[in-house]
Parts: C-alpha cells; sequence; structure tokens
C-alpha cells in the first residue's frame, strides 16, 4: 500500500515522503497513529501544494536573512571593558555582551547563540564577528572594544 508520510518513521522513511509499506503495517499501525495518509491523488495533490508553501516560505526567509546581512554589515556595536594599569585587560567580551550592545545601539534582537565566537575577546580594537543568521547567510558584525 502506498502512504504519504507525515511524521518521520524510522524504518520507513522521512515525512513528506511516498512510500510502500505492507497493508497490515499501514491499516493497523501507520494509519490509525497519524503517522501516514494513503496516497489517494486529492492527498498527493495536498502534499504538492505544502511542499511548495514550504518552499515559498524558505525563499522568503533567504531573502530576509539576506536584508539584514546587508543592514548589519553597514554597522558597529561598541562595547567597553575594564582595563588596568598598562593596558592590561580584565576579563573579556563575550557573545551574550555583544548581543545586549546590539540591542541597545543598533535596535537589533539578536540571539547570543548566533554570534560565532571562537574565544573571548581580550584586547582593545576593532574585530569582526560572525552571525549566523540563516543556514546559508552569515554577516559580519564588527564589536568596536574600548577602555571603561
Amino acid at each position: 500500500m502506498k502512504v504519504i508520510l507525515l511524521e518521520d518513521v524510522k524504518s520507513l522513511g522521512k515525512k513528506g515522503e511516498i512510500v510502500n509499506a505492507s497493508d497490515g503495517y499501514a491499516r493497523n499501525l501507520l494509519l490509525p497513529r497519524k503517522l501516514a495518509v494513503p496516497a489517494t491523488e486529492g492527498n498527493l495533490k495536498d502534499l504538492e501544494a505544502k511542499k511548495r508553501g514550504e518552499a515559498k516560505h524558505a525563499a522568503e526567509q533567504l531573502k530576509s536573512a539576506q536584508e539584514l546581512k546587508a543592514e548589519i554589515e553597514k554597522k558597529a556595536v561598541d562595547v567597553s571593558i575594564k582595563v588596568g594599569s598598562g593596558g592590561k585587560v580584565f576579563g573579556s567580551v563575550s557573545t551574550k555582551e555583544i548581543a545586549e550592545a546590539a540591542k541597545t545601539q543598533l535596535g537589533l534582537e539578536i540571539d547570543k547563540k548566533k554570534l560565532v565566537l571562537d574565544s573571548p575577546i581580550k584586547e582593545i580594537g576593532s574585530t569582526a564577528v560572525d552571525l549566523r543568521l540563516h543556514p546559508q547567510v552569515t554577516a559580519q558584525l564588527k564589536v568596536n572594544v574600548k577602555a571603561e
């Protein structure tokens, strides 16, 4: 029996796939648990329409991420850090501080988990920090670290 999977089924396939399942398995497990629907002509048309809608939504998200990238790369964030005698820096600048500074200075809600920082910033000056906006789009946010 051909069915369209509504959920990922470990031994059968992923969500949205059309697969052949034995009649008993489909009737007794997949259909009652709403893991799949029969692959009728109407259900196939619904699946295609759903895939088109998801593709359109994904394209819109990609476009908005690219626009946000262009906006972010034009701006810079200033962060201050305590400095002792001789220019020695106390502590470091973390992604949390960068996200808070971006919120207050630029008005952008940035998730600190999307900021890619190999190691905390421990020196005064300008640094480019990667910001993952989308799996395909990464922006460079300029962070200016100044003495407090």
